[in-house]
């Protein structure tokens, strides 16, 4: 095995051992004992191919634990199926290097077909609950997002007070979740889909509200119209690039396009809202 063969190795060998780590800690939050089943048994998998690749280098390596924090805490956080999504896309991108290196290491084809093979396993089997009404985040997000950015905007102009705005934008959007969490609620029930209708119209109402917050705390914070403005601005650009890149991940979609298309509508509303305050402002002569 020469130098360079070598090196590799060595990174692949780190690469088990610090998932044979994830996949254990994972297996030890996971609360559905089939899933739990199945990162142990991949866990194992990892560390029986880290004994591979010790055999070529003669050398042991230590995890990145760096790495086994920070996919614990996505875990928790953000969900089992993104971080073994974002974990999977990882290991696409080695499956060139497997074949380079195959040559030198007789079994390296072997492990990569074993990492696609139970990946693929895993991923099929896992049914999480933030997946499953995802679409009910996505309806509150994109509302709250579309009217209450184009709102802000509007009010910013007619009102003139960073402290008036959120009272308005507060009030406008504490009643629009009560209001599409009631409408989420009689779809998903009239719809007669497997989701509980109850929990789909919570997903939506917190979402709304979350966004809601988010949006117009440059307005409590700071006595700058247009910092406040600026600001909100930013924060639903930084939402939607968020959330887009979590289901884009989590469902295998183009985050591009999706990412594209949300920012368009969203700041397309919140210009037309700038006129429509401008001109508001000006016809009903308000000066507050």
């Amino acid at each position: 095995m020469n130098d360079d063969i070598k090196r590799r190795a060595l990174l692949f060998q780190r690469n088990e051992i610090t998932e044979h780590y994830i996949y254990a800690r994972l297996a030890d939050i996971e609360k559905n004992p089939a899933n739990r089943k199945l990162l142990r048994r991949i866990s194992d998998d990892e560390l029986r191919h880290y004994g591979i690749w010790k055999k070529y280098t003669g050398e042991d390596v230590g995890p990145d634990r760096f790495n086994i924090l920070k996919y614990v805490i996505m875990a928790r956080v953000l969900g089992l199926t993104f971080v073994l999504k974002l974990m999977e896309g990882g290991e696409e991108n080695a499956q060139d290097v497997y074949s380079d290196i195959s040559s030198s290491v007789a079994e390296a084809a072997q492990i990569s077909a074993e990492e696609d093979a139970h990946e693929h396993q895993l991923l099929d089997m896992i049914d999480e609950e933030r997946l499953k009404y995802a679409g009910s985040i996505v309806l509150g997000l994109n509302d709250a997002l579309v009217e209450l950015t184009g709102a802000l905007v509007g009010l910013t102009f007619a009102l003139g007070k960073p402290r008036l705005v959120a009272t308005a934008g507060a009030i406008t959007g504490i009643a629009a979740s009560l209001s599409m969490a009631a409408s989420e609620f009689l779809s998903t029930k009239s719809e007669g889909e497997t989701k509980d209708p109850f929990k789909a119209s919570v997903y939506t109402g917190i979402a709304y509200i979350i966004t809601v917050t988010i949006l117009i705390l440059p307005y409590l914070l700071l006595n700058n119209l247009i910092l406040s403005l600026c600001l909100m601005v930013i924060s639903a650009v930084m939402i939607i690039f968020t959330f887009t890149f979590y289901i884009s991940v989590a469902r295998n979609l183009e985050f591009r396009k999706r990412f594209v298309e949300m920012v368009s509508i969203s700041l397309g509303v919140a210009g037309l809202s700038f006129l429509i305050g401008l001109g508001v402002r000006a016809f009903l002569n308000i000066d507050v």
